[in-house]
């Protein structure tokens, strides 16, 4: 399933792609509120993502994972990804993560949009959630401008560089209000 936005195309990623990824986990300012930590080298990338590559084939799917690329240049600039509870909940959670180049020029705001429209239509989700460490300024403005609620904060439950980190809780429910 792949998905497209004004300007960007997400295209679920393969092994082609592991280079590309091991170079946006080894930006230290794309670790610096993420939990995997900065990869060792292409191994450890390619273990990080195994379980999202395998997981295309499991029935019932809980695992999508995209590249962000640029429509007019195929440039990759990011990934991003849907994790689903598969039961009655109805539940997704989403991330995504850019080259520190192309942060600031709306590109996470449109990622997001797309991926809760999507969600909505064609998982037919009730609720997606992200949670972000409550320093990620930019990311909560990103989570709000989607019109995701702060629903809560959980204390000390993100490990960043050895360290526990707060993380608040974003959600968006299938009937709110939205203009996307």
């Amino acid at each position: 399933m792949n998905l497209e936005s004004i300007r960007l195309n997400l295209i679920e990623i393969t092994w082609d792609d592991l280079a590309d990824i091991h170079k946006l986990h080894s930006f230290p300012e794309v670790d610096e509120f993420n939990t995997i930590g900065i990869p060792v080298n292409m191994n450890d990338t390619k273990e990080i993502i195994r379980p999202f590559i395998e997981g295309r084939t499991l029935t019932p799917r809980k695992l999508y994972t995209w590249k962000i690329t640029i429509k007019e240049s195929g440039e990759f600039i990011g990934l991003t990804g849907i994790t689903l509870s598969c039961d009655k909940f109805r539940l997704g959670e989403i991330y995504y993560k850019l080259i520190p180049n192309h942060w600031g020029k709306g590109f996470a705001t449109e990622v997001v949009r797309t991926l809760i429209k999507s969600g909505f239509e064609n998982l037919n989700l009730h609720k997606i959630e992200a949670g972000v460490a409550i320093e990620n300024i930019r990311s909560i403005k990103v989570l709000e401008k989607s019109g995701m609620i702060r629903e809560g904060l959980r204390r000390k439950t993100l490990p960043i560089r050895g360290n526990w980190v707060d993380n608040y809780l974003y959600a968006i429910v299938e009937d709110d209000l939205r203009d996307y």
